[in-house]
């Protein structure tokens, strides 16, 4: 019987909204629970920014704190994506006709 190897789709198979969504969909969540977890140690209203005359209020510390969170945890998500692409052998050229 025989038998095929398993081949995976190269990258630029993959829909660019499944790649947006698979990096922006786990920063969300984690964005969530670092959001959680950050404010239940700290009043936003406390916070520096109460400090720099800007008046807030607790819901807008909120807002704030989570999209911070979501950029931050986006870029890591994005970094994670670009870095685990494969790169080229060492020594080799990729210049076929080298």
């Amino acid at each position: 019987m025989p038998t095929q190897k398993a081949t995976r789709a190269p990258d630029t198979q993959i829909p660019p909204i499944q790649r947006i969504v698979s990096v922006l969909w786990p920063s969300f969540i984690t964005a969530g629970v670092a959001t959680v977890l950050f404010f239940t140690a700290f009043d936003p209203q406390g916070l520096a920014l109460y400090n720099w005359g800007i008046d807030i209020s607790r819901l807008g510390g909120y807002s704030i704190g989570f999209f911070l969170f979501w950029i931050l945890t986006s870029a890591s998500s994005a970094l994670t994506c670009y870095f685990r692409r494969p790169c080229g052998r060492p020594g080799k050229s990729e210049d076929p006709s080298a």
